[in-house]
């Protein structure tokens, strides 16, 4: 017997939540951040909910001491605020264009990727091979005022993932995307379950993002620092190297014989999963896990980075509509989903308050009402988690078969 999940996607009580409208930057409400997320629930699942919602919020503001800290530098800066604003405005066109694939720009060059055997401790598979895979980027900025100063972070040249390959035919490929700060691969092995999606006939590609792991800058005070504290110019470049790397990567796949390949990510890598189906058309399947979609109303939750969004709009000229419309360009809620409605899913938990329900509450909203499975966990503390994994492998292969059923049609 199926044991079903203590939270129905029904039971999220979302009266108070907006319906989401374009563009969602100008129309959600000023208050977001602070609409409360509410559940139906019994008082077991209560109580979980509301213990490891207590635990995210003494976690998330850890967390955010050290991003606000890393940022403050840059933010306070007074020769960087008055190029700041006139480097933002140059992305504002791109905005006005229907296919974001006019800034997220295909790779127009190849990689040359290394495969190096994996060091001892990490995933060994008994009927397959694990390899780290890197290349040297090709990537370079759209803004060319930015080029210099974003390629000058010479270790974020280097693009970086791990591969886990069974023997044989090629397998589907569940690419990850780790989330912010959270990038070690020993880390996402275990936290997220990786060998035990290969061992359900996946192969598995863990993929690093920009600033993060091997690619953070050597004096930088800890990995992810230099993603979200170089400015917000800087950082719709960085999302667009992130998509780059891995569209090459994705490329790789498909050299090495992929019959398919779908996504998830968890956190900051939810995110960029729901960015990459908004650009790839030939994902299977995109499954963010506790995603957030708009990184300014994020900010304002957070103590005590919440205290920075006031000098931003100074730095910006701009108000809270204005901030959102600067990191429009890359969120999930601002495109389309190319991923067909079969292959698009949601993993939220309830108790999350590093990226609240009501996140994935509007992703849900914006990619059609698909399918979405809550948790009674936290962002760190994933309840009930073997449910949600179970879940995830059915519908991943069921999205193949659909994927593979209409390539043949």
């Amino acid at each position: 017997m199926t044991e079903l999940p203590r939270i129905h996607p029904d039971d999220y009580c979302d009266e108070d939540l907006p319906r989401l409208a374009q563009p969602w930057w100008q129309t959600l409400p000023g208050n977001f951040h602070a609409l409360p997320d509410h559940f139906l629930a019994d008082n077991d699942t209560r109580w979980r909910i509301d213990y490891t919602a207590s635990i995210d919020t003494l976690a998330r503001t850890g967390l955010a001491s050290m991003a606000g800290a890393a940022a403050l530098p840059a933010t306070l800066n007074i020769t960087r605020q008055k190029e700041e604003r006139a480097l933002a405005d140059f992305y504002r066109p791109f905005l006005q264009e229907e296919d974001p694939n006019t800034f997220f720009a295909r790779p127009t060059q190849t990689a040359n990727i290394e495969r190096i055997p994996v060091a001892s401790y990490h995933f060994q598979p008994e009927d397959g091979d694990a390899h780290t895979l890197r290349f040297r980027s090709p990537f370079e900025p759209k803004n060319p005022a930015l080029r210099d100063r974003y390629l000058g972070h010479r270790r974020n040249r280097t693009a970086w993932a791990q591969h886990w390959r069974h023997h044989g035919e090629p397998r589907p490929t569940l690419i990850m995307i780790h989330g912010f700060v959270a990038d070690p691969y020993w880390l996402n092995t275990r936290w997220l379950a990786l060998p035990w999606f290969y061992k359900q006939g996946f192969d598995v590609l863990l993929y690093t993002l920009p600033f993060h792991g091997r690619r953070k800058g050597r004096f930088a005070p800890f990995s992810g620092a230099e993603f979200f504290s170089q400015g917000m110019a800087l950082l719709n470049e960085t999302f667009a190297h992130a998509i780059h790397d891995l569209r090459l990567f994705m490329d790789y796949l498909r050299e090495q014989g992929t019959p398919a390949m779908g996504a998830t990510g968890i956190s900051l890598g939810g995110y960029t999963t729901g960015l990459l189906a908004a650009l790839e058309d030939e994902l299977a399947f995109a499954i963010p896990n506790v995603p957030l979609v708009s990184i300014i109303d994020l900010m304002q939750s957070w103590f005590p980075i919440n205290l920075q969004v006031g000098l931003l709009k100074k730095v910006y000229g701009t108000d809270l509509q204005g901030l959102r419309e600067v990191t429009a360009l890359h969120s999930p809620l601002t495109w389309p989903c190319k991923v067909p409605q079969a292959g698009r899913m949601i993993i939220g938990g309830a108790g999350d308050r590093f990226a609240p329900p009501k996140h994935s509450h509007l992703l849900h909203q914006h990619w059609g009402n698909c399918d979405l499975h809550w948790f009674p966990g936290n962002h760190l503390l994933h309840l009930d988690q073997g449910l949600y994994l179970k879940a995830m492998r059915d519908f991943m292969k069921a999205a193949l078969g659909e994927k593979t059923g209409a390539a043949r049609g």
